[in-house]
């Protein structure tokens, strides 16, 4: 069975404020609205933290080290105090190191809070939207940054909506499997080096290096590229991974699923895959199998399982023992249909 390099698994340890800044401000429409300081801060978590407590003293279990998020509520908070007790609250809060702050629903922070957060080189940035949807927004975003990521060389296809990985030898025919699925209107996701990265508990979403994007290498032809060549509809930019699909040269000593009643599945980042295992045969239109191969996953996906309901025919065949008649087809006494 395919196996997975453990080198090639890695996790980000931290971004800074402002690589966070720069990649969301236009995406969730963030817009900075104390000194342009503490861009230099890292984030080390994809959690965020509402300091709501902390606001109120209770400073014993603060996650100052997650991204701060503001909203209608603690600004009320804040706004119901005596300017003393603001001043407390805010020089008790930024005594840690808090990496940056987001306020919510077109909220404006007190002008005392922009001035210790300034002081303290602490970014504030304000969202548009409610804090249900924000926080959503920035904890999906953290969580990309900071899920685990694979890197594996294969071609990623998705054909049919089914995400499907290419894998075996280098020479065996990847890409060349992957060109023929995109000539019959399936859609390239990547070729050569595919990064496949962690979300939540059971989805692995597979995508290319920003350098290769969708160019292909055919050996004895070259470089060639996919959009420029087959248009817009020949691409996509991520796909969930769904099946595993290893080629390799026919070998009489290696035994192959003939019924698919045993499915075989690999773990990849602690998620089970779907696996299949396609020998290369002179003859054989492994382009059409894989589509098969789609297909079948789809029908399964829908609750028919083919070779499941084979053998419940069969076994019903086996017990009646009734039937008299051997014939294997009942034919048309006429050429009708």
């Amino acid at each position: 069975m395919f196996n997975i390099d453990k080198k090639s698994l890695s996790r980000k340890e931290s971004i800074t404020v402002k690589y966070f800044f720069e990649t969301i401000k236009d995406i969730f429409n963030i817009k900075l609205i104390s000194k342009r300081t503490g861009f230099d801060k890292i984030i080390t978590t994809k959690d965020l933290h509402r300091p709501g407590l902390a606001l109120s003293g209770f400073l014993d279990s603060f996650s100052f080290d997650r991204v701060q998020i503001f909203g209608n509520t603690e600004l009320k908070f804040i706004l119901q105090l005596t300017k003393e007790k603001q001043n407390n609250a805010f020089k008790n809060f930024f005594e840690f190191k808090i990496p940056c702050i987001i306020f919510t629903n077109k909220n404006k922070p007190p002008k005392l809070l922009l001035d210790f957060a300034n002081k303290n080189n602490t970014a504030v940035f304000s969202s548009p939207y409610s804090t249900t949807k924000t926080s959503y927004l920035i904890n999906d975003f953290l969580d990309d940054q900071f899920a685990p990521r694979i890197s594996i060389h294969g071609s990623f296809v998705d054909v049919y909506g089914v995400g499907i990985l290419f894998v075996g030898k280098s020479g065996i025919g990847k890409s060349e499997v992957a060109l023929d699925l995109i000539e019959r209107g399936h859609r390239l996701v990547a070729d050569d080096v595919i990064f496949l990265t962690k979300k939540g508990e059971n989805i692995l979403m597979g995508t290319g290096t920003s350098l290769v994007k969708h160019f292909m290498e055919i050996r004895g032809l070259g470089l060639i590229d996919v959009e420029k060549m087959f248009g817009i509809r020949a691409i996509r930019y991520q796909k969930r991974l769904e099946i595993v699909v290893e080629l390799e040269f026919w070998n009489k000593e290696q035994s192959y699923t003939r019924t698919g009643l045993d499915e075989e599945i690999i773990t990849i980042s602690g998620i089970d895959i779907p696996y299949v295992k396609l020998p290369i045969i002179p003859g054989k239109n492994i382009t059409v199998i894989s589509e098969v191969i789609s297909l079948n996953y789809l029908l399964k996906h829908y609750g028919y399982d083919s070779a499941k309901i084979f053998e419940k025919r069969l076994q019903t065949k086996i017990k009646d023992r009734s039937n008299k008649d051997m014939r294997g087809v009942d034919y048309f006494e006429h050429d009708f249909e």
